[in-house]
């Protein structure tokens, strides 16, 4: 046991350096996973040999689901919902697309048997969210028409159907079935999938929003468990436990609790840790003696699938919907494959051995290649086609984004003989982003302008931006801005304040107390408080 730990320990410490080393010098990380694999597996120094390769299967299965939950709870729903109904239908209709047309390509021009050549263009059909993710983030593609919101939803909500069409195909490979026992099994794993994925993940919203979990870090572990509820309780059903994930993720991620940005961040690293394990568990069940005899099919197949198959599905059911020439073009070319595609085809090869080992083989070869060459062109095809703007800010589409400004009040007393008695506040020579708030007298406490007198005696409650909370409670500032979510609204309508109070609007030279009848104007700074207890 303490060997299997110590060999597991490796691993782990091993990828993380080479993910330090790999963007020191450049090399995308997950190809030096694949490679450390590799060096771990029968072919390799190490010489680890999987004899079950179910038991692979499973670990991906794992992996792949935090893959897809946090696909989803990192994905901002209000940035995304002018793109959903083009994102959702180039996640179902595209993959079956994409899918149909690279089966046909294998099958006629490679001579596979059509299921066969469908099983590889259902593997291959759907596209990487993490990988579409990290270079939207990493090399901040500000993309416009909504393409980055596009790509995110459509990127992480196509992995379910993939996964289904590769499940009945491998399937017909052993027990072929009728096509109304194959719609019927499809319907049932979809309608499970969406139905306990929401439900799950809304219970939940509301024990985050309204039971506040104790000590600090359990709703971390809160959300980890409903994680894998939400993938593991509609597969016992017979659903789809990638879809529930997915959809849990949508949901949970876009609704309102306590240190939501701090679970976000705790999710990225378990899906590093997801991608780590799912390209590491490639290079160790890969052959490399197998890959020469693979590597012409391999490319051919991803040439056909980049420059035949993808276009023609994205062409064929965007152009419809008024999307633009560009952005289809690069919707085109962000066709990434990934951690899905190995989880895939190590299933297949797990469910049944006689598909053979080549299906990993050219998955290997056509992910790898996929990554170094679609993955590299991304950024500058954006460019060239014109699909970069300093308007748009694509962290906005990221559930961890916020527009809110920590800041912090203190109180300042104003004694006989100070050098401000007897100055109104716009003399006075604050620190730079700081401001009085409130003016505490012998009378009562009011909101001062700029022409307030200072006098002797006056407690003075100034604010200033701080990442820290006062006396329990935790106040940000955040600004209205044109299209936003706050824009043209009233108190009373915004939903999304997170347990906490607008405290104040700073309107210009104005400060107004609110209540929840004021409307808020472009421009507006609004100071929001929340209890920290």
């Amino acid at each position: 046991m303490a060997v299997q730990l110590l060999l597991v320990v490796a691993v782990i410490l091993s990828c993380v350096l080479l993910n330090k080393m790999a963007r020191r010098v450049g090399v995308p990380a997950l190809l030096a996973f694949i490679l450390l694999g590799m060096a771990f597996g029968a072919e390799g120094p190490v010489g680890i040999r999987i004899d079950d390769p179910a038991f692979a299967g499973d670990i991906c299965s794992v992996a792949l689901l935090f893959v897809m939950f946090c696909g989803g709870f990192d994905t901002s729903w209000r940035h995304a919902r002018p793109t959903a109904v083009r994102s959702i239908i180039l996640s179902t209709l595209g993959v079956v697309v994409t899918a149909g047309l690279t089966g046909a390509f294998c099958h006629f021009v490679l001579g596979l048997s059509l299921t066969q050549g469908l099983l590889v263009g259902s593997i291959l059909g759907s596209t990487d969210a993490a990988s579409v993710f990290s270079i939207l983030r990493s090399r901040r593609l500000n993309l416009t028409e909504g393409t980055a919101s596009l790509l995110e939803v459509e990127s992480g909500s196509n992995d379910p159907m993939a996964f289904m069409l590769t499940t009945v195909f491998v399937s017909q490979l052993a027990d072929p079935m009728s096509a109304g026992e194959t719609i019927a099994a499809l319907a049932l794993q979809m309608g499970l999938g969406l139905a306990l994925g929401a439900i799950v993940a809304l219970i939940a919203a509301w024990v985050l929003r309204t039971h506040p979990l104790e000590p600090e870090g359990i709703d971390m572990v809160f959300v980890l468990g409903v994680a894998v509820l939400a993938y593991a309780l509609p597969l016992a059903l017979g659903g789809n436990g990638y879809l529930a994930a997915y959809v849990a993720g949508i949901v949970l991620g876009n609704s309102s609790f306590k240190d939501k940005p701090r679970i976000v961040h705790f999710f990225d690293g378990v899906l590093s840790l997801a991608q780590m394990l799912i390209f590491f568990l490639l290079g160790l069940v890969a052959t490399p003696s197998g890959l020469p005899a693979t590597i012409v099919p391999a490319l051919a197949t991803l040439l056909f699938l980049t420059l035949v198959a993808r276009p023609a599905a994205v062409f064929a059911l965007l152009a419809p919907l008024g999307s633009s020439v560009r952005q289809m073009a690069l919707v085109s070319l962000a066709g990434l494959r990934g951690a899905a595609s190995i989880v895939f085809a190590v299933q297949a090869l797990g469910q049944d051995p006689s598909a053979g080992s080549w299906i990993v083989d050219l998955t290997f070869i056509v992910v790898l290649v996929s990554m170094l060459v679609q993955g590299s062109l991304l950024a500058p095809m954006a460019q060239v086609l014109g699909m970069v703007s300093d308007d748009a800010d694509v962290m906005r589409t990221f559930t961890d984004y916020t527009e809110r400004i920590p800041v912090r009040l203190i109180e300042c007393p104003v004694p006989e003989g100070h050098g401000w008695v007897g100055r109104s506040i716009s003399q006075l020579d604050l620190p730079p982003r700081a401001l009085i708030v409130l003016v505490g007298r012998d009378s009562g406490r009011f909101v001062p302008n700029g022409g307030t007198v200072i006098e002797a005696g006056d407690r003075l409650v100034l604010g200033a931006i701080t990442p820290a909370s006062t006396d329990g409670v935790s106040l940000s500032e955040t600004t209205v801005e044109k299209g936003g979510a706050y824009a043209g609204r009233t108190i009373a309508e915004l939903d999304d304040l997170e347990g906490g109070l607008v405290m104040m609007v700073q309107r210009g030279e104005r400060t107004i107390i609110p209540n929840g009848s004021t409307v808020l104007e472009v421009g507006d700074v609004l100071v929001f408080g929340q209890t920290s207890g």
